[in-house]
């Protein structure tokens, strides 16, 4: 099981490294603008199962969310750290 520390480690060495294929790749290759829509698609999405899609529907879309998230993180070169700071 990925924990959110595990993912954005997983995601920062994708970003370095840059495998071929690497949707996390990609989506930093199409920039800010992108991540952010994106973030916002999931986020509307999170609340649209919260309200009518249960549990397992919702944990699907915050999973996502936060991968999004994570994403913006990187391009943005902004740590955990840096978010930990403002818990």
């Amino acid at each position: 099981m990925k924990t959110f520390d595990g993912l954005f480690e997983e995601l920062t060495t994708k970003a370095k490294e840059r495998p071929e294929g690497s949707l996390t790749v990609e989506e930093l290759d199409k920039g800010t603008h992108f991540i952010g829509k994106k973030i916002n698609e999931e986020a509307g999405e999170t609340w649209i199962a919260a309200e009518y899609e249960g549990k397992e529907r919702t944990a699907e879309e915050m999973s996502q969310l936060l991968y999004h998230i994570q994403v913006m993180m990187i391009d943005r070169g902004i740590t955990l750290e840096d978010v930990y700071r403002y818990l």
